[in-house]
Order: structure tokens, then sequence, then C-alpha cells
């Protein structure tokens, strides 16, 4: 018998790796990452929050959209459930690191940093040997008041 299958299933993480190429992959990377979530809830039975749903399928849409548009060839997306949070990475091949924009209520687009980083409960970007790798974490359940757990509101 094999050590790890004295663990429950939820002290070890739950993963989920994909490689987008080719065209328009968003679409295609917020389903798997909501077949990804549903799974993690009916199968493993660990609570999901809508809240925790739908920014989860936000995020990857918002960091696919960007691996897409700005770098060339393929992007990875991986999910990885554990200690109560889902961790979301995306790794591209362009090195430049993105910047959020300055406020600017009359800007039409160029949202979507500003919109990671107020979903989730942790943001990092780095440089890569090729390319760089974008990972923010979502709480998967939310305080019996309704906010995201693990957020000052």
């Amino acid at each position: 018998m094999h050590e790890f299958q004295d663990q429950p299933l939820v002290s070890r993480p739950i993963l989920s790796a994909l490689a987008f190429e080719g065209s328009e992959p968003i679409a295609d990377a917020r389903h798997a990452a909501r077949r990804f979530m549903a799974d993690v809830q009916a199968v493993h039975g660990i609570p999901v929050s809508d809240r925790a749903m739908g920014s989860v399928q936000l995020v990857v849409s918002e960091l696919v959209t960007n691996a897409y548009k700005y770098a060339p060839g393929p992007c990875l997306l991986d999910l990885e459930v554990g200690e109560g949070a889902v961790e979301i990475s995306v790794w591209d091949t362009d090195p430049a690191l993105p910047t959020a924009c300055a406020a600017d209520p009359g800007r039409v687009g160029q949202h979507g940093l500003e919109i990671v980083m107020s979903l989730c409960h942790s943001f990092e970007v780095r440089r890569e040997p090729v390319g760089k790798r974008v990972r923010a974490a979502i709480v998967l359940a939310d305080d019996p008041g309704g906010h995201p757990a693990g957020l000052l509101l």
C-alpha cells in the first residue's frame, strides 16, 4: 500500500493542466475552468461558492485573453485546488511583465489586470526561462456575511 492512499483526498492538491493554442482559446479555457470547479465540488466534495465559481471563470478568461493577445504561440493553464483556494496559473511565451494601467474612468478596455487583482486573494507575475507565468489565487468559500474569505473589505 502506498503512503498517499492513506491520506484524505482533500489533503492532496487537485490539479488540471491544459494547453491552448490557435484561434480564440478564451471560451475553451473558461469552459475548462468551469468543468474543473464543478468536479472539485461534485466529485471531491469540496464546497465552492457561487462567487468563487464566477471569479475563477472570469480570472481565467482575463489571463488567457492577455496571453492570446500579447504572446505568440501557446499558453498553458494550470488549476490547482488545495488549502481552501484555487490557484490559477497561466504561462505564455512573452517575457514582458504586465502592468496595470493608471485609473482612468474614460478608458475603454485594458482593465483585465485590475479586475484580476481585485478578485484574487493573491497575485504574482514572474519571468520564466522562456516567457512568463501569472499566478492568482481565489478562496473557494465565502464567510457567513457573504464576503470572500480571507479578504478585508
